[in-house]
Parts: C-alpha cells; structure tokens; sequence
C-alpha cells in the first residue's frame, strides 16, 4: 500500500490502516467519526481554508474517559537525561494513544507551568497561562473524569482544581468555555499539536502538519462540527506530535513547519520530546 506523508511505517512491515482517511466536508456529524477502539474514535477534518503547506487536513482523536485514562508521562518521572518520541513513549509505557504534555524548558525536560501527576508535583510554577487540563478526580462520584479549566472564570483558581483532582497540567490556552476562540490573528503559523474538551465532557487529542495561525486553526476547529468547547495548545512546529495504536490502527504524525524556525514540510522524523500524555485502556472498561 501507498503509505501517506507521515512517518513511512510501512518499510518496517507495520501496515497502516487510515481510518477514515478520504476526503470530508468541514461540518460532519457525529456518524461519521471512525470507531478505533471502544470508546475511541477518529476524525479527519478538512480545513476550509486549504493551506499552502502540507494536506489541509486536522487530525482528531475522540477519547471517552471513562473507558480510557490518561497519565501525564515524562523524563520527570524516569529521569532520564533525554526523551522520547511519543510512539516511543507509547511503546515503553503500553499507551494506545499519546501526545505532546506542553512546552517545556531549554533543559529539555522541565514542563512551563504548573505540572503534577497523581501523588507528585513536578513544577510548583503558576504562571499566567490561564488553561489548566485536569484529570484522575478523588472522588470519581463527584467531578467528571477528564476537564479543562479556565483560570480566569469566577471561581476558578488551581486550589480548587487540586482539591478535586490528583493530576494538573497548565499549557497556553487556545479556546475558552463555551467555545470562544483566545486568539487574534497573527501572521506566525506552526504544525499543532492540542487538547480540547467537547460538550460530553470528551478528550480530544487534535493534531495538524499543515500549519495555521492559532486564531484560524480554533475557528476551523469551532467550525467543524465536533463539539469543541475548550482547548489548550501542547506543542508546535516539529516537535508536536500524536501516535495513535488501537485496534488495527496505527498513525504516528510528527509536524514540521513553524513561522521563524522551520519555514518548510521536510521534517520526516519524530523528534524526541520530553513529555506526554498517555492513554491506556481503564481498569474494567474493556
């Protein structure tokens, strides 16, 4: 088979099978997300606008939280000097899905931002990025599994998201409750790698090569038909990536262009990141 621009899997004998991977029109329902695992789904959408770069097209990952669970993954928990792409760190840590955890430091390592991962706080720092992604709540019964929070909404503060919640991580905003886009426009454009929230309270994992000034990517993404309320950018240009690997599908895309850096759509490698955030199947869902 033809493998696509992504990392050529095929020549290692790994067949990928592109769910859903032909053309769709920018606002789609619901049935046509493609089942990848129970409780996962794909979507692949068309930007309205085509790029000049790469296929136009905006990769997302639809996760149910309560049959999947997430776990923030990194050299800070290994402590290893360097790290890994994010099928690496899938492959390593039995993850059926991964993705950038945020920005991070000229050390290579150290998240931007506060960051804590169940029983352990990695970087007390709150600075004024006003997103915060929270998960694995204490009491189950009582707050959703999965939430993005807006710092600046009232009442919103990170004591209060700690009290619910064992694991935080906070990351630039890109879409505020209930769907505004954050951003004005600009000229820079990079490949995006995001984390957004859907009405259900889903996980969306949204990954794009072609690159976008942030204020058109969340109105392509505002206008796509997939329930988009709140997202937080995870990394650009070609260190932001997503690895995909449940069922029969497995997708590793890596980007490439960023405005300054990296003006082109050469990249053809991975490139070691520090830290993600995972997906495996929850205990008893499955």
């Amino acid at each position: 088979m033809e493998c696509p621009r992504w990392r050529q899997l095929c020549a290692a004998g790994v067949v990928l099978v592109l769910v859903g991977a032909q053309r769709e029109s920018p606002a789609q329902s619901a049935s046509e997300w493609r089942t990848v695992a129970a409780g996962m789904e794909i979507r692949f959408v068309q930007s309205r606008a085509p790029k000049v770069v790469g296929d136009s097209k905006i990769t997302v990952l639809r996760i149910d939280p309560s049959r999947w669970e997430l776990e923030l993954m990194g050299a800070f928990q290994t402590g290893e000097s360097g790290g890994h792409t994010a099928r690496e760190w899938s492959q390593k840590h039995k993850y059926a899905a991964a993705i950038n955890a945020g920005m991070f430091l000229t050390d290579g390592k150290t998240h931007l931002g506060y960051l804590r991962s169940r029983d352990q706080v990695y970087n007390r720092r709150l600075n004024n990025y006003q997103s915060v992604l929270a998960f694995d709540p204490h009491e189950p019964q009582k707050a959703p599994a999965f939430r993005i929070f807006d710092l600046d909404s009232p009442g919103v503060n990170l004591q209060a998201i700690l009290a619910d919640y064992a694991s935080a991580v906070q990351n630039l905003r890109l879409i505020k409750h209930p769907g505004l886009n954050q951003w004005a426009q600009q000229s820079r454009e990079w490949s995006e790698a995001a984390v957004g929230e859907d009405r259900d309270g889903r996980v969306l994992f949204i990954y794009s090569r072609s690159p976008f000034s942030m204020h058109d990517l969340n109105q392509e993404l505002l206008g796509a038909g997939i329930g988009l309320v709140a997202a937080q950018h995870m990394e650009g240009g070609p260190e932001a990536q997503l690895y995909v690997h449940a069922g029969d599908t497995e997708l590793e895309m890596f980007g490439s262009y960023e405005t300054s850096f990296k003006e082109n759509d050469e990249n053809s490698a991975a490139w070691p990141v520090p830290n993600v955030i995972g997906v495996r199947p929850r205990a008893g869902a499955h």
